[in-house]
């Protein structure tokens, strides 16, 4: 009680609510939030047999007076760590309406329930999620020849049309108005943070698969960054993979040869023995292959290769998803400036 009037008020005064407007409940307070609180009492009363309330109600006075107080000192004394505070209550707030306000838009427009899964969306036929797999595949192209080239029973497929909104800098109502996005939250299954519920979800791999190029790249990091704001416990469960594809075939005698990039070119034309000349094949995107290739490179869980997308620093992934996804241009440019030498292919 304590916390929540205390931030409210702080809120209010510092502009981060204006009057009149929805204030934050305590699950937005409570977010990510560790407290302990000790209290010496004669005679303590709990409510239930398991005891994890205490019933005696002149405590709840002298606690909520006791937190408020010091914690209206604390915000004042150190503005920076309340403005830090205040900017996670706000994006948690802003979150859990989006998260409403998207279960309330697939409602209105679909006329149905918020399960309701997509058209485009080629299923697979076991409801086990340990074993299942969602391909989000980059065009329709590479889409057709997933869905074609695929193990019906695990593995599901929803290709995309063309590059999703960057979550970073676009309003909550837009984000939730873009199809795709809409498509894939129906898909997974778990709702959006901060109501995302991770033991919901339909698939227990959700792999990215774009085109190797510049595109494909920036495909990905969109798709990753709407993960990391409305579905974080998908990655910190470690739910999501990048699929690889591979960039180069090269065919020898009736049997096919693949390569990543280019130094595991140079070292298969080595291994080969080939000639100065030699013909191969550059996959330009995922569309050039056939649903056989897909599947021996890129989908068989015999022989792909795919990354796991992990978070080992929340902080810093939070710094690295506002400075080069946010909307502050000068992050940016900063990054660049201190990257830039380290930039091997550029493909403009």
């Amino acid at each position: 009680m304590a916390i929540q009037r205390v931030v409210n008020n702080y809120a209010l005064e510092k502009k981060y609510l204006k009057e009149g407007e929805e204030k934050y409940t305590v699950d937005d307070i409570q977010e990510g939030m560790v407290a302990i609180i000790s209290i010496k009492h004669p005679n303590p009363q709990y409510e239930g047999q398991t005891k994890t309330k205490l019933g005696n109600t002149e405590v709840r006075k002298i606690v909520s007076q006791v937190v408020g107080e010091a914690l209206k000192r604390f915000f004042y004394e150190n503005p920076k760590v309340a403005n830090l505070i205040l900017d996670k209550i706000s994006m948690a707030s802003k979150a859990r309406m989006a998260a409403r306000t998207a279960q309330e838009n697939v409602r209105r427009k679909s006329g149905l329930e918020f399960t309701t899964l997509p058209g485009k969306l080629a299923d697979c036929s076991s409801k086990n999620p340990a074993e299942c797999e969602l391909y989000i595949v980059e065009g329709d192209s590479a889409g057709g020849s997933a869905k074609s080239g695929r193990d019906r029973d695990t593995q599901a497929v929803l290709p995309l049309r063309g590059k999703i909104l960057n979550v970073e800098k676009a309003r909550h109502e837009k984000v939730f108005d873009n199809a795709e996005i809409g498509n894939m939250i129906v898909a997974i299954g778990g709702g959006v943070d901060p109501e995302f519920d991770v033991s919901k979800i339909r698939y227990h791999k959700i792999v990215i698969m774009t085109d190797a190029d510049v595109d494909g790249s920036h495909i990905r990091i969109l798709l990753l960054t709407f993960f990391y704001r409305y579905m974080r416990d998908l990655i910190t469960h470690g739910y999501v993979y990048i699929a690889q594809p591979p960039l180069y075939k090269v065919e020898l005698k009736g049997k096919a040869y693949y390569a990543y990039n280019d130094e595991q070119l140079e070292v298969l034309k080595k291994q080969l023995e080939l000639k100065p000349g030699y013909p191969f094949q550059r996959y330009k995107g995922l569309g050039e292959m056939n649903d056989v290739q897909l599947w021996d490179t890129t989908l068989n869980p015999k022989t792909r290769k795919m990354l796991r997308v992990t978070l080992s620093d929340a902080i810093e992934a939070e710094q690295v998803f506002t400075d080069l996804m946010g909307d502050e241009v000068q992050p940016r440019k900063d990054f660049i400036y201190k990257n830039a030498k380290f930039v091997k292919n550029l493909d403009i």
